[in-house]
């Protein structure tokens, strides 16, 4: 996942940064929209927006209060693709 975030533009990763802050800072159960949003199952997201476009980071909580990354991906459509909710669930199967 390291990968995929630092090939994202600065701005969007200074976005990423920035929201992970605020939940470490709030907790995770008490950060919503516009930070993240629920997808799908046990898939929620983190939403990030700069002026180079819109990404988001698709994760799952595991045992401890821990929020493990599955899948960044840049955003082109107005709707999530099925095809990133698909590999982000894939993923997400292997936390524990």
């Amino acid at each position: 996942m390291k990968a995929s975030l630092d090939a994202l533009p600065r701005d969007i990763r200074a976005a990423f940064e920035r929201i992970v802050s605020v939940i470490q800072g709030h907790g995770l159960e008490r950060v919503r929209e516009p930070y993240v949003k629920h997808l799908k199952g046990p898939l929620w997201e983190i939403r990030m927006k700069g002026k180079d476009g819109i990404a988001r980071a698709a994760y799952v909580t595991a045992t401890g209060q821990r929020a493990v990354v599955v899948h960044v991906f840049t955003k082109k459509t107005q709707k999530t693709p099925r095809r990133e909710i698909e590999t982000a669930l894939r993923r997400a199967k292997e936390v524990r």
